[in-house]
């Protein structure tokens, strides 16, 4: 399964644009979000196009191609407007024999894990920082950045999934690092 993975959208227009235009160029079969679809929350500035309410037509219109897990931002109030699940606090993917434990990152992270088994992969956004690194008993972090609000010097970039691979690019689709396992 070819999957692109993105997070923290934070109701940005030209963002949530790009990640479509980036799943119809990478041939993507879904799109999994981590968290933060519509609100900026009170500690990042205001997003350059924020428009929730264009963000939500356009994830609506999408629904079928996304799968989602809820971020520190999202709340009840948002599952009322949008006809997708996103409340769920995490998701476990089997992708090639790889073990996924997909969340936001405010509730598990590398300094509040999951149990997870050797050899399992921590995938999260929350930080809009970019990371692939090794901890706990052989597990690999992964962090796909912010699709609109990235920090510490980091681009927006999203992931993708193929064959045991995961890719970080830029918006426009140039790779910033791969990990292949």
């Amino acid at each position: 399964m070819k999957l692109l993975i993105c997070s923290d959208i934070h109701g940005d227009l030209d963002s949530a644009k790009r990640v479509f235009e980036a799943y119809e160029r990478e041939g993507a079969e879904k799109i999994l979000i981590l968290g933060d679809l519509l609100y900026h929350g009170p500690r990042n500035d205001l997003p350059p196009t924020y428009a929730p309410k264009e963000v939500i037509a356009l994830l609506n219109a999408n629904r079928e191609k996304i799968l989602c897990v809820r971020g520190n931002c999202d709340t009840e109030v948002d599952q009322m407007v949008l006809d997708f699940p996103i409340l769920a606090d995490y998701i476990y993917l089997s992708l090639d024999g790889l073990s996924v434990f997909a969340t936001h990152g405010h509730h598990h992270n590398t300094a509040t894990p999951p149990a997870l088994r050797k050899g399992e992969i921590l995938l999260h956004g929350h930080t809009h920082v970019l990371k692939c690194e090794e901890f706990g008993n052989g597990n690999f972090y992964l962090n796909p950045g912010s699709v609109a609000l990235p920090k510490e010097g980091n681009p927006r970039s999203y992931m993708v999934y193929e064959n045991g691979c995961f890719t970080v690019k830029d918006l426009d689709g140039h790779v910033i690092f791969d990990k292949k396992f």
